[in-house]
Order: structure tokens, then sequence, then C-alpha cells
């Protein structure tokens, strides 16, 4: 399986709870597909079928990301 680069995933974790706080599932028709895009992308790159697993499988991702190749140190 691919897999998705951390600062890809940081990303999209951030994207989705910024949402999520932000109730987007009761949002305008835009922000709500804006909320179902993230939804999808988080578990093709993870490999998952639901938010839930999507978002610890990427949080186990970049558990283990290296912070010697900068891939997190340019999400910032």
């Amino acid at each position: 399986m691919l897999m998705a680069h951390p600062v890809v995933l940081k990303n999209l974790i951030d994207e989705y709870e910024s949402l999520r706080a932000l109730h987007a599932e009761e949002g305008s028709p835009n922000v709500r597909q804006r909320m179902e895009d993230v939804v999808y992308t988080l578990c093709v790159s993870t490999g998952t079928r639901d938010v839930d697993a999507a978002l610890i499988a990427a949080r186990h991702q970049l558990s283990g990301a290296r912070l010697q190749d900068g891939s997190l140190r340019a999400a910032g």
C-alpha cells in the first residue's frame, strides 16, 4: 500500500478537526462537501473505511514519521 506523506496526513487531520469544530456537517452544502472530501481523502490515504479508523491510522503513521528528513517541519 502506498503511504501518504506525513505533511499531507497532518494537513488532512488539521483540516478535519477544524471543520468538525465548526460543525461543518450542519453547515452550507459547500462546507459539508468539503468535510466529505476530507474524510474520503483521509480514508483513502490510510486504507480505511471510516473517519475514526482513518484518524487513528493517520496519527499512528505520523508518530513514526522522522523529523530528521524535514517532512513535518514543512507543515507549519
